[in-house]
């Protein structure tokens, strides 16, 4: 199969698609591997690692698409790379497609495209396997930026999350109890913060209490939502519902209600965000002012721990991607529910049942 690996063309994005060591693989098993040049140079790979692995390298990200049967991508194409797609093609990437424009769904369509959304491969138990270490990077890259974010000199309150004798520590209030709630919750903790975590499912609030000594943890009611909101010096939106938009959990009267200069971590922000006053920013500009609180909503925010990042992607995605260009889609679907469980579109036509319903 004739595989392809473009550059990522997001702002301040420097994952690629697959390691060298991943292509070796596939080029192994007899497979074509194209690679954008410096494609790779964010995450620590030259070409000549690529070249090294089999790979030939190509100098355009349309040549990278128009080589390829299956594409290898991270963050959601552009507009620009929706127009290099070839009718028929395998696109994998985290599509985040409910959050998107829903022109990425014409022409997907119109171009026959099969579309599989990393986010939303899942195993029969709900887990999402390619999701979870993404998850797990954003979630411990909140403690550090929260810490960076109150001080006075960045806008914030002037809190030390972890406190000193005398002086109490942060409150920090986490939506969500899955992946990246538990992630958020575990560099807090380590960070000497109070942690609340809110979440309508019992079993994972008792595991993060069995787990944590001195968590607290409460039922995502609104009313323990707009509680936390009124004493939180740090506000973590963590709320995924596989496949579909994040659910407005604070309202703008509750971030109204919300202390000046408190600080709001939204990363729902892939997919859409959990919070009313949200709306997505870059690791440039990471941060704006609304209401009187500041809320940083930065989409992929992975993207800028390219070496780890891709590390993890690859061991992740690597059983779908083998599976894919092994056996063709049809037979990959046939061989994994869970692959198919992550398909948007195939050849074009429609496959997310809630998706479909929305659209």
């Amino acid at each position: 199969m004739d595989i392809g690996i473009p550059r990522e063309r997001r702002p301040s994005d420097s994952r690629i698609g697959f390691t060298p060591a991943g292509v070796e693989l596939l080029t192994a098993d007899g497979h074509h591997c194209y690679v954008e040049e410096d494609a790779g140079l964010g995450a620590g790979f030259t070409n000549e690692d690529f070249i090294k692995a089999g790979a030939k390298i190509v100098y355009s990200g349309e040549e990278a698409y128009g080589r390829a049967d299956l594409v290898l991508k991270v963050a959601r194409p552009t507009a620009e790379e929706l127009g290099w797609m070839r009718p028929g093609q395998t696109v994998l990437a985290f599509w985040h497609i409910a959050s998107a424009s829903p022109d990425n769904l014409e022409v997907l369509q119109q171009k026959k495209i099969t579309s599989i959304a990393y986010e939303s491969i899942a195993l029969d138990d709900g887990t999402l396997p390619v999701l979870r270490p993404m998850s797990m990077i954003a979630g411990r890259m909140a403690a550090p930026v929260a810490a960076s974010l109150l001080r006075n000199d960045r806008g914030g309150k002037g809190v030390l999350l972890e406190g000193v004798p005398g002086v109490p520590p942060a409150q920090v209030v986490i939506l969500g109890a899955g992946v990246v709630g538990t992630n958020v919750a575990q560099t807090f903790m380590g960070l000497g913060a109070q942690v609340f975590v809110l979440d309508r499912n019992l079993s994972r609030l008792e595991a993060l209490v069995d787990r944590y000594r001195g968590i607290i943890t409460m039922v995502s009611h609104p009313f323990n939502v707009r509680k936390c909101c009124r004493f939180a010096d740090v506000l973590v939106g963590a709320v995924l519902v596989p496949g579909q938009r994040s659910p407005i959990l604070v309202t703008r009267e509750m971030v109204r209600e919300m202390r000046p200069r408190s600080l709001i971590l939204d990363i729902s922000i892939d997919q859409g965000g959990c919070v009313e006053t949200s709306r997505p920013t870059s690791h440039k500009t990471p941060t704006f002012v609304e209401e009187g609180v500041t809320h940083y909503c930065v989409p992929n925010m992975s993207g800028v721990l390219g070496r780890t990042a891709t590390h993890a992607l690859n061991n992740a995605a690597w059983p779908y991607v083998q599976l894919i260009a092994s056996l063709g889609i049809t037979s990959a679907f046939d061989a994994s529910p869970a692959l198919v469980r992550g398909c948007i579109t195939c050849n074009g036509e429609l496959m997310q049942g809630a998706l479909s319903e929305g659209a």
